[in-house]
């Protein structure tokens, strides 16, 4: 099955909501966005071996707004945060993958 693609982002409140070519909605905590980034700087990086590098290991990012947002061709999205952060790349079934687990589906 293919992932849909977002057809309206809105920010409300303090959550980001996405509506879906399926039709589907799916909200996201803004803080939780930001400690699910799943960018090198956040998440670390592993080795050839599979040794993580790097990363940061807070899991709770307080306060912290999403600024922007923007496509990045068809398949993610970039968010920048209050925090300064704008380097992860949501990609859409990423993104579909945290409204399940936040229990949206």
């Amino acid at each position: 099955m293919q992932t849909p693609n977002p057809e309206d982002i809105q920010a409300i409140g303090t959550e980001i909501a996405i509506r879906w070519s399926d039709g589907s909605e799916n909200y996201y905590p803004m803080e939780r966005l930001r400690a699910w980034s799943p960018s090198a700087e956040t998440a670390g990086e592993r080795d050839l071996l599979g040794q993580k590098f790097g990363g940061d290991e807070r899991t709770e990012f307080p306060g912290v707004r999403v600024t922007a947002w923007q496509n990045v061709g068809t398949y993610a999205i970039a968010f920048a945060f209050s925090d300064g952060h704008k380097t992860g790349l949501y990609a859409y079934d990423y993104l579909k993958a945290l409204g399940r687990h936040l229990g949206q589906e």
